[in-house]
């Protein structure tokens, strides 16, 4: 099975890389399918995901990201396409948070108060019905024979 290891590092703190995190894995549930568990640590926190021919984890640490998937054998034929997708909502996450800690030094806010807000209840998104088309009964020899008959 292709792998896709990406490593990011960042100067959030690990308060703010959960929130990124949490904004990615939200992303991933509703754009690609995916389920997702969050799994906190004091030093770090995991976010395993999981769906259908895909199967990782993101390690979120306050200095780094660090994500590891495995594709199953129809999707590793998209393996440079999906790490370029997954690279870039990554890095589009991290840009935003890195103007907003830019923008938050510049006004003198507190950056430890990220630390004592409340987290939010993370409960694993529902599962899709499967995307495929109703099936119809096979036709009996007495249906098949009724339509093919001419009309007079």
């Amino acid at each position: 099975m292709p792998d896709i290891n990406i490593h990011r590092d960042h100067s959030l703190g690990l308060p703010r890389a959960r929130k990124i995190a949490w904004q990615w894995a939200e992303e991933v549930e509703n754009k690609f399918d995916m389920e997702c568990t969050v799994i906190e640590g004091e030093t770090s926190d995991t976010v395993e995901f999981t769906r259908s021919g895909v199967n990782g984890r993101l390690i979120v640490a306050g200095d780094h990201f660090e994500l590891d998937a495995k594709l199953g054998f129809l999707l590793g034929a998209f393996s440079k396409s999906i790490e370029a997708e997954i690279c870039k909502n990554l890095d589009a996450l991290l840009a935003k948070a890195e103007r907003g800690a830019d923008k938050g030094a510049d006004k003198g806010d507190d950056k430890g108060a990220d630390e004592t807000a409340p987290k939010p209840a993370r409960k694993p998104a529902p599962k899709p019905a499967p995307k495929t088309a109703p099936r119809t009964a096979p036709k009996t020899a007495p249906q098949a024979a009724a339509k093919s008959k001419p009309k007079d």
